[in-house]
């Protein structure tokens, strides 16, 4: 009986016991049915029982799981190739052999394709067991996206449906030669080619596993080998894009992510040729495909990596790296609308990068400007009826730090300020004026030492230790985190208006000043009076709704 399968699924199979089981399960009980489903699986060479469960899905779904046993190849280029071969499915779908579908996963996908006549259509992927997955792309569900203008630059796995039809016309193929991202060129060319491409965010398709041994391929090559195949993928792409923003679009991914990767705080771990080796590669990359547009729109962290990789500062490169693995990101140097951040090589004539690297430009810098910020101690300072706050800050910054302004602050920083701790100031925001002094100093570990003194008012109110900074143009709020340091005890002040003030961490560890009086005055007769005839009104209407209740009933 001859069958024409909707869609068939590729599995690339080495090794992935007890995981294989799961991922087997999950397509065979697919909502498409079996009559709409082909499996085609090929086994690489297992050696761990892969092979015989292969088997004894085929053996108990013979209609719809297809196994081919074969020698190891080193990857999943050739297997992921040899199904593509006798595939029959008007659409192809591929999953790694640890993951596992939503039962609806095929269904929908196809379902979608068929709607919008998609070439290829991306179902909404979640990691487990840690498994990180970029997120942005699933925003909603879209009939049309584009690769240039979207997230999916940052989703280049092949986890997707393909049309057949546009793999076959196009002859794509996974390159057999990378021992790590093979499906990248394959996904891109794809999507270059397709005539349009869908998203489904509504319904989870497809779970990535991180194995329990952090075994996947993905977390098994070395910096040379991971360098050589972004280098392939880069080249490839560009064969496919010409010059400009659209190519910048996509290799942006790549500066971000897999070039980013090899300059993390493993870097200087590795022996020094192959540091090296890695700068001169990454180096390379960075001369060919780096534009101005690309470095303008990478954060200086990154930026700066990649300029001492460009310059062979391979020292200056290791040495900015292991300081802030160690001792967090280096302080920003002011220069009025200007910011620098001063790593290793920063006009150092030696190194000859080009300061513009090292510059603030537009990025926000609100999560290093709070890991930069801390409490080094905070004490009351009292003259007669007078009662003051004084702080002393180490903040990141140095040069002018005339614009900087520590302030109490009446509500909740917005949800939006919760991951980096701090947020970037609306231009159109009202910033806080300076009461008191304030004095600056250089801190012991760079940074620099702001002394502040804030008068307190005799009032009830609860506010937050803030800081304000002016960096490139822009004003970052910054709440002032204990940090476990000793604050002052609760003190009472004033005479003819006693109150109380205390200083305490909320439940995000951000210093708070709560004010109050010591004591109410006493209401009027006239306003005890009232109170106890708006209790007795509330008295008589509950008793009304309890009689009107029991004469329902």
């Amino acid at each position: 009986m001859t069958r024409d399968p909707d869609v068939t699924v590729v599995v690339a199979v080495y090794n992935t016991m007890p995981y294989l089981t799961e991922c087997l399960n999950s397509l065979v009980r697919q909502s498409i049915g079996p009559e709409r489903l082909e499996v085609v699986a090929v086994d690489d060479g297992s050696t761990d029982g892969s092979g015989a469960e292969l088997d004894r899905f085929a053996e108990r779904y013979p209609d719809v799981v297809k196994v081919i046993h074969q020698p190891n190849s080193g990857g999943p280029a050739a297997p992921s190739n040899r199904a593509l071969g006798v595939a029959t499915g008007r659409f192809v779908y591929f999953i790694g052999a640890d993951d596992y579908l939503g039962e609806e996963a095929l269904e929908r996908m196809v379902a979608c394709a068929d709607a919008n006549e998609s070439d290829v259509v991306v179902g909404r992927m979640v990691g487990t067991n840690g498994r990180y997955v970029h997120q942005k792309l699933y925003d909603g569900n879209h009939p049309s996206i584009s690769l240039y203008d979207s997230a999916l630059p940052f989703t280049l796995a092949n986890t997707k449906l393909f049309r057949r039809e546009l793999v076959e016309k196009h002859g794509l193929r996974f390159p057999e030669d990378l021992p790590v991202g093979s499906d990248q060129p394959f996904t891109i060319e794809a999507c270059v080619r397709a005539r349009k491409i869908s998203v489904i965010s509504d319904y989870t398709c497809y779970y990535a596993v991180k194995r329990g041994d952090a075994s996947n391929i993905t977390y098994r090559a070395n910096h040379l080998a991971r360098l050589r195949c972004t280098a392939r993928i880069m080249e490839h792409t560009a064969a496919l894009i010409p010059a400009g923003p659209q190519r910048d679009a996509v290799l942006k991914r790549h500066f971000d992510w897999e070039l980013s990767k090899l300059l993390q705080k493993d870097f200087p771990a590795l022996d020094p040729d192959t540091r090296r080796q890695v700068c001169e590669g990454v180096g390379a990359l960075v001369d060919t495909y780096f534009t101005d547009g690309l470095r303008d729109g990478t954060g200086v962290k990154r930026r700066v990596r990649f300029g001492l990789a460009r310059r062979g500062a391979v020292e200056e490169l290791t040495r900015a790296i292991a300081e802030e693995t160690d001792h967090g990101a280096p302080p920003f140097l002011l220069e009025g609308d200007r910011a620098f951040a001063v790593y290793p090589g920063f006009r150092d004539a030696a190194v000859g990068l080009d300061e513009r690297y090292y510059e603030v430009l537009g990025e926000t810098v609100a999560g290093r400007l709070s890991a930069g910020t801390r409490l080094e101690s905070a004490d009351w300072e009292q003259h007669g009826e007078e009662l003051a706050l004084t702080v002393k800050l180490r903040v990141g910054v140095t040069g002018d730090t005339a614009s900087a302004v520590v302030a109490l602050a009446q509500g909740a920083m917005p949800q939006s300020a919760d991951k980096p701790g701090a947020r970037k100031l609306p231009k159109d925001a009202p910033r806080p004026k300076r009461t008191g002094t304030l004095t600056a100093g250089t801190a012991e570990d760079g940074g620099t030492l702001l002394t502040a003194r804030i008068p307190l008012a005799a009032a009830r109110a609860k506010r937050g230790v803030r800081l304000y900074a002016d960096v490139a143009g822009s004003t970052y709020e910054i709440p002032v985190r204990t940090e476990g340091q000793p604050l002052p005890l609760a003190r009472r002040w004033g005479s003819t208006a006693p109150h109380r003030v205390a200083a305490n961490p909320n439940t995000k560890g951000r210093l708070v000043i709560t004010t109050a009086p010591l004591w109410e005055p006493k209401p009027s007769v006239g306003a005890r009076l009232r109170r106890t005839l708006s209790r007795s009104k509330s008295v008589g209407a509950r008793l009304r709704r309890t009689l009107s209740r029991s004469k329902r009933k």
